[in-house]
């Protein structure tokens, strides 16, 4: 009964931003790439070798009269080292990512600004991701909000506090249960894009960081830990410098940090220090 209560709560979190193309209707400002992303160095829980992953990504961010949309479509694909299911190629995964914000300011006609603060926002969104291997997860998650959007000279730093409440899937034989619901969790997320230039090179500093909180037992009956995910890349604007279009191609290189991977601890492949190739491409 507990849980219900949580779903209905966080449904309704998630509904107040309305659909993503309703806003994008009304959009006052976007920015659409295709990005691409490759490492030698990623990880899977209870894999003890790293895994080559080549990552294409579609990202969409929007503005609209009452406050920004966030949606991100990562498809990553392993070599053999993360095997599918039959092990004859590597592992294909889908995740996506979709956050609305509903800005203070925008719905109230005055910004809620305090100290380094410079507007309030209610958020919520959700994650999806579904992956070909053995374990074969499907992760369905809701979270929602408060962001607090800190005034800064050139583009944004957003920090956010989450309620997290997560389901998936294991197929695996180890597996005790085949569905589980975890205990509802917090989230502590830190995003940020900031451009400068250095000796007139345009340049971007961005990534985003989450401390998720414990979500009970696993799969197994063992309790989880809380769990760290850092990306972050530095970006030089390419485009600018060979061509003079500003925010068309980006290049650069990033890094994953990842800490008790889907909260789980005491096995290989739980730590992630993944160094990337990275490029994007605006329109």
């Amino acid at each position: 009964m507990q849980h219900s209560v949580h779903i209905r709560r966080l449904v309704g979190a998630l509904l107040i931003g309305g659909s993503l193309v309703g806003a994008a209707q009304a959009a006052t400002w976007s920015d659409n790439f295709i990005g691409y992303r490759y490492g030698t160095q990623f990880t899977e829980p209870g894999n003890p070798r790293n895994i080559e992953k080549h990552v294409l990504q579609f990202t969409h961010v929007s503005g609209y009269t009452l406050g920004q949309n966030f949606l991100n479509l990562d498809l990553l694909q392993s070599d053999s080292t993360d095997p599918a299911s039959g092990g004859e190629s590597g592992a294909t995964e889908a995740y996506l990512t979709y956050r609305h914000q509903l800005h203070y300011g925008k719905l109230f006609g005055e910004a809620l600004t305090f100290g380094p603060v410079k507007e309030v926002a209610l958020s919520g969104g959700f994650d999806l991701n579904t992956k070909n291997t053995t374990f074969a997860p499907r992760k369905r998650m809701l979270l929602a909000g408060p962001t607090l959007k800190f005034d800064v000279p050139k583009g944004f730093v957003d920090l956010s506090l989450f309620y997290a409440h997560e389901w998936n899937h294991c197929g695996a034989s180890f597996c005790d249960v085949d569905e589980i619901e975890f205990d509802p969790y917090y989230q502590i997320n830190l995003a940020w894009g900031l451009p400068f230039e250095i000796s007139a090179l345009p340049m971007k500093f961005q990534g985003f960081y989450n401390y998720n909180g414990k979500k009970g037992s696993d799969y197994q009956g063992n309790a989880t830990e809380p769990e760290q995910l850092m990306r972050t890349s530095l970006m030089l604007d390419a485009g600018m410098l060979a061509w003079g279009e500003e925010n068309q191609l980006w290049a650069g290189v990033g890094y994953e940090y990842w800490r008790n991977k889907f909260g789980n601890h005491g096995k290989p492949g739980v730590d992630t220090d993944a160094p990337t190739l990275q490029l994007e491409w605006h329109f």
